[in-house]
């Protein structure tokens, strides 16, 4: 079972280390990841272990509440309060201890000894309302220190106790040289304060928090938009009244009431009444749904009219809910691009640590003073920057999740974002993805008896079976009014076809396998569609060919899917004639047709064993097992569960081209994720080295604390701007509108057998813009569906030149 818990007290990935430790350390948990941009953790484990984990947080010295959709908290409120305080007092502080040297005016009493001790107690006096108002970094980093879990807290509060100490005790020897009169070292005491590093390393890393925790605002917005989609009240009706009630208390059975402009509070089929769906909320589909009675909605959306729907899904059981938890769960989870970022940060704060003492004694055994070492020894601590290494990945991870959330696309896991730029190869189902995955009878070839006779038969033995092309069968012969008679017996084969009794005679329907199968023969006739045949008894009674049209947005999908260096392999159980005539409108070189749901997954393993990153997309139902054994499934048009189970990508719209898109943008993020692990690694491999002083014999360069902690707080903003840059990705997919077809009647004369039907379909599905003929020879028409125009003119050509004469077109 997978458990989530809001954690409190976590400032750095040190900090998520530690807790994602703790977690781990109780028995029966078998995995845990912390998001450290939404505090949140998520637990795997075996039994309901809630208090034993909870208790294992706080005793890393955390904080942890139970809660299955955490709210993203934002610390900003407070931080902002710190930031006012520590500047409304640095800013004086800094005039009073620094202002002498640059000759700002009313400052020529602290060039007296003699007031060497009033100028050192006003510092203090400005110090510590700072260190009041920041007391948090000791609160979190000194515990720590003593688990033995030090946090970026932790050098911070080590490198402002250590300035603020010294300080101390240069007020000490302030009054003791004044109390011995010693003018002269009052005076060199009071130049050498350090209350203004401690001061001014406190408000600098609050500010760079204050900016990074901005900056992750934005980076979780999506994920706050999400949760804010849902309405909060629902138009209820009972007893023929309205009510209006929260929407987490509506239950499964109620009926809503829905008006225009109002939100779709849950899951729910439509009763009554009619309306446009703006969907864009959960599919980036910009262009409204048109939605009847009978369709389903969903929560999240708005509708742009007036309708009553059933509610069925409630709560956490909607399809809002489980996008929202979708997102989250990517962002907790891991991308193995930053696990030497993770192994880095565990040691990463005590070899700070180590690094800062080591440095302040090397400089005091070659002679330096103590007051010199210690201020390499403070801009060590406070120059290095865990969080720069803990933020790289995860922020672009959840700035990409969210990103790809508006877009229609939803990523299950950091892994999969990751893996998907990296693949080499996408094996594309045909039915449903790059096809419209609703088959239609295009032509009836009868062998033996009437064409009513065979598609009685053929409907009634297909009326029984759920697969799309069973369902054209009898959606065709309802459409012509043919009576179906009761079916019994009904056996299905998979990857076959059907069998049953109709009238006690046993009838079969299936591929020419099948027919084999049963000792049926079946005779070589070229056909546009995919061919059914039907058998009563032993006797072959007909042929139905069922044809698929193929996406409009297919194309351009497959063309920029070869764009980006991806080798496209169409994959489809149907027969290679049909396979490669898709293939060939498509430009698709590589098919691999007639393979059974079992084959498809072994044509994924082979491909794997063979080197190749495999990218396998189906529709999740048929395609479960070879989606399931892909480096990564992409499930598109997100309508089943099986679709979010089993792939690691789910595309909510119906549009290959999202394909692309959802490639693109996980490169996008591969490359963004080099680009902040590149610049946290440069920045403390060179800022460490420059803290302690390794360029000051050389060159003279020595960095003052103030500088260091400015540095540590840009170094982390720097990391989550770039990564924010990732909201700026666009999708290059221009909206399409909703397919218009048209239906045309050609009447030809001179047709006068099969030979010659075969010609006109040829001659007529060579215009791009046809999609389906079906040609009559006895009534010697054709019967043309079309998604564009063709001029009458192109018609009359090529007919002629086919050898027939076009004689009207209705």
């Amino acid at each position: 079972m997978k458990k989530i818990y809001s954690v409190s007290g976590m400032s750095c990935s040190a900090c998520s280390l530690h807790v994602e430790k703790a977690a781990k350390s109780v028995a029966g948990v078998k995995s845990a990841t912390v998001s450290l941009l939404e505090n949140r953790l998520v637990v795997e484990s075996d039994e309901d272990l809630d208090d034993q984990i909870i208790q294992a947080v706080r005793s890393a010295g955390y904080d942890a509440i139970s809660g299955k959709t955490p709210r993203v908290n934002s610390p900003l409120h407070p931080m902002k309060v710190r930031l006012i305080v520590s500047f409304a007092f640095l800013i004086p502080l800094m005039y009073l201890s620094m202002g002498h040297m640059w000759g700002f005016p009313l400052l020529e009493w602290t060039h007296d000894p003699v007031n060497a001790g009033i100028f050192a107690i006003a510092q203090l006096g400005l110090t510590v309302p700072i260190i009041i108002a920041n007391k948090k970094y000791y609160t979190s980093g000194i515990p720590a220190l003593f688990r033995r879990a030090p946090n970026m807290d932790s050098l911070v509060a080590i490198g402002s106790i250590a300035a603020l100490g010294y300080g101390l005790y240069a007020i000490f020897a302030i009054f003791s040289a004044l109390f011995a009169g010693d003018m002269a070292a009052a005076g060199m005491w009071s130049m050498d304060l350090y209350f203004e590093s401690a001061g001014m390393i406190l408000s600098l890393v609050t500010i760079g928090k204050y900016l990074e925790a901005r900056s992750k605002g934005k980076t979780t917005e999506a994920v706050r938009k999400l949760i804010d989609l849902a309405p909060k009240t629902a138009t209820v009706l009972r007893d023929g009244a309205e009510f209006i009630i929260p929407a987490e208390e509506v239950a499964v059975g109620d009926f809503i009431l829905v008006r225009p402009g109002a939100g779709i509070p849950v899951d729910g089929t439509i009763t009554e009444g009619s309306a446009p769906i703006d969907m864009s909320a959960l599919t980036g589909e910009s262009i409204p749904v048109m939605k009847k009675q009978g369709d389903s909605v969903s929560a999240g959306t708005i509708s742009l009219g007036s309708f009553t729907f059933r509610a069925e899904k409630v709560g956490e059981d909607t399809t809002l809910a489980a996008i929202v938890e979708l997102v989250q769960n990517a962002n907790a989870s891991k991308a193995p691009i930053g696990k030497l970022a993770d192994k880095v940060s565990g040691v990463f704060v005590p070899l700070v640590i180590s690094i800062a003492v080591l440095s302040g004694i090397v400089w005091l055994v070659f002679g330096q003073t103590f007051s010199f070492a210690l201020s390499i020894a403070i801009s060590v601590l406070v120059i290095s920057c865990p969080c720069a290494l803990g933020l790289a990945t995860p922020v672009a991870i959840m700035v990409s999740t969210g990103k790809a959330a508006s877009l229609g696309i939803l990523i299950k896991s950091a892994e999969a974002l990751e893996t998907a730029g990296r693949a080499d190869t996408i094996l594309l189902d045909k039915t449903g993805t790059v096809t419209i995955g609703k088959p239609e009878v295009n032509d009836v070839i009868t062998i033996s008896g009437t064409k009513e006779e065979l598609l009685s038969i053929a409907a009634s033995v297909e009326s029984a079976s759920e697969h799309p092309l069973s369902k054209a069968v009898v959606t065709y012969a309802e459409e012509h009014s043919i009576p179906l008679v009761k079916a019994a017996d009904f056996v299905s084969v998979p990857g076959r076809g059907v069998s049953a009794s109709v009238n006690g005679i046993p009838c079969f329907a299936g591929n020419a396998a099948f027919m084999a199968e049963t000792g049926i023969s079946v005779p070589e006739i070229q056909i546009t569609g995919t061919p059914l045949y039907f058998a009563r008894g032993t006797e072959l009674i007909g042929i139905i060919s069922v044809a698929d049209k193929i996406r409009s947005t297919s194309k351009e999908a497959v063309e920029g899917l070869k764009h980006l260096g991806l080798n496209v392999i169409l994959l489809t159980g149907d027969t290679r004639h049909v396979a490669e005539s898709v293939a060939k409108q498509l430009s698709i070189e590589h098919v691999v047709s007639e393979v059974m749901p079992a084959q498809k997954e072994e044509q994924v393993r082979t491909l794997q064993n063979a080197g190749h990153r495999v990218l396998m997309v189906g529709d999740g139902i048929n395609d479960a097992p070879s989606l399931a054994r892909a480096d990564v499934g992409i499930a598109i048009g997100a309508g089943s569960d099986i679709a979010l189970e089993s792939a690691d990508f789910v595309l909510m719209r119906n549009d290959p081209r999202d394909l692309v898109t959802a490639i693109r943008l996980s490169r996008a993020t591969l490359r963004n994720i080099k680009q902040n692990l590149f610049w946290a690694f440069i920045y403390n491999t060179i800022g460490i080295p420059l803290a302690a002083g390794i360029f000051f014999v050389p060159f003279g360069w020595k960095l003052s604390p103030g500088f260091a902690a400015l540095a540590m707080s840009l170094s982390s903003v720097c990391v989550v701007t770039n990564a924010l840059r990732l909201r700026f990705f666009t999708s290059k997919n221009q909206p399409i509108l909703q397919e218009q077809t048209m239906k045309k009647i050609l009447t030809i004369d001179g047709m006068m057998c099969s030979h010659c039907k075969m010609n006109v379909e040829k001659v007529l599905m060579g215009l791009p813009p046809v999609v389906s003929v079906l040609v009559n020879l006895e009534a010697k028409t054709a019967t043309v569906e079309l998604n564009g125009n063709v001029p009458d003119a192109e018609f009359i050509r090529v007919i002629s030149e086919a050898g027939y004469k076009l004689l009207s077109i209705d």
